[in-house]
């Protein structure tokens, strides 16, 4: 079969990179290149290309400042995340969350069944009861996790089979805790996860559409390779902290703004803006005070965050025409006309909240739970490891006063 060449415009729209860092691939002996007949052009070796955008880009080499960790589970991709080697878009269309969290931690596509709440769940439900009613669901969940680690005598239980078991029932107890939404039933107890959660965070009964794109959610949001909040829970689990610890500590550096939290600026901000007339006026108001636009650019995927894409995919098949998904497409035009950065995954899900009328802060219960299944995945290898993480500072204070 020949060998196939494109030019350089086409290799870089492939990549999602700027044409510039072509060349940079090159020296760096990741890309062939060749000139063109006519001298002038370069063209690249598409075979090449492809492989590389499957891949991911190309990572410079650890420094001696670098804290390097060698991980199996999750490569990042030009415009979205490979779990153990699959697409993470592809899992989203063909397996539940359940399935993709067993996928995270053994590499095997577990299903759903036997996912049932701890026995121990109740003093999780009475402590979170005790809270302002108007608590966010991921201060809840923080409530809840500590509870249900007090009342789990198996929690230290760190081979492999024990945290597989710790790691079901402390979802499902995560979700069993919260109060519900609204008046619907709860699925069966050990129904999937995402219908068990659409009950604690949406008061109106679960429309198939959406029910299903909270389903995706889960499982687009299940891991991000090195996050801040999995790299908390590594160094947590490196030191030997039980899966619950472990959880806690993903879960607090989750709340930041530029991480989980950020699905709740969007929610913010599409009921700040309220009407689709009124995105040009928040937009401009918002970048006037010098303030970022949540939801929009990520640090990874330049070029677009195609986890976003494919869930504003789902709400515009399932409610086109909503109020919510209008004032949302609004904000994306908006954002496209003055050429603010792509829309990312919290954008996508803020709007499934907005959408589907959950309560305020649902967004970051969404990714708090799906997260869960990486961090444990994650806390998995280290357990398997020898050495604490142990990051070196470099220090730059005065210099330390001499014994006399």
């Amino acid at each position: 079969m020949a060998e196939e060449w494109i030019e350089a415009a086409a290799a870089a729209e492939r990549l999602g990179v700027k044409p510039a860092t072509l060349y940079a691939y090159v020296s760096r002996g990741v890309l062939r290149r060749r000139r063109a007949a006519d001298g002038r052009r370069s063209l690249f070796d598409a075979a090449q290309v492809e492989e590389l955008a499957r891949r991911g880009k190309p990572r410079r080499p650890p420094g001696p400042g670098d804290l390097a960790i060698e991980s199996s589970i999750t490569a990042l991709g030009p415009d979205r995340p490979y779990y153990r080697g699959r697409d993470a878009l592809d899992l989203a269309t063909a397996h539940g969350f359940e399935e993709v969290a067993g996928w995270l931690w053994t590499g095997e596509l577990e299903g759903g069944d036997g996912w049932t709440p701890p026995a121990g769940v109740g003093p999780a439900i009475a402590a979170q009861s005790g809270l302002p009613a108007d608590l966010l669901p991921r201060d809840r969940l923080q409530v809840i996790i500590a509870a249900l680690a007090a009342t789990d005598p198996l929690r230290f239980h760190l081979d492999r089979d024990g945290v597989l078991v710790t790691a079901r029932t402390l979802i499902t107890g995560m979700v069993e805790a919260l109060p519900p939404a609204g008046d619907t039933p709860p699925p069966q107890r050990n129904g999937p996860i995402a219908a068990r959660l659409w009950t604690r965070l949406c008061p109106a009964p679960p429309e198939p559409g959406l029910s299903g794109a909270l389903q995706a959610a889960l499982v687009l949001l299940a891991d991000h390779e090195l996050a801040a909040s999995t790299l908390a829970a590594r160094v947590a689990a490196s030191v030997r902290a039980d899966p619950y610890g472990v959880v806690i500590a993903g879960l607090g550096v989750l709340s930041g703004p530029l991480h989980g939290g950020a699905s709740y600026g969007a929610e913010r901000l599409l009921a700040e803006v309220g009407e689709p007339d009124r995105a040009p006026r928040v937009i401009a108001e918002r970048l006037r005070a010098g303030q970022r636009i949540p939801g929009l650019g990520h640090t990874v995927y330049k070029s677009g965050d195609a986890r976003a894409t494919y869930l504003f995919d789902l709400l515009r098949a399932a409610a086109p025409g909503h109020e919510g998904l209008a004032v949302a497409e609004a904000v994306l035009a908006e954002a496209a006309r003055r050429r603010l950065p792509a829309p990312n995954i919290d954008l996508a899900l803020g709007t499934l909240a907005t959408v589907a009328g959950m309560i305020p802060g649902s967004g970051e219960a969404i990714f708090a739970v799906a997260r869960t299944a990486g961090w444990i995945a994650h806390a998995l290898e280290e357990y398997g490891g020898r050495e604490p993480l142990r990051p070196r500072a470099v220090y730059t204070g005065p210099p330390p006063a001499s014994r006399t």
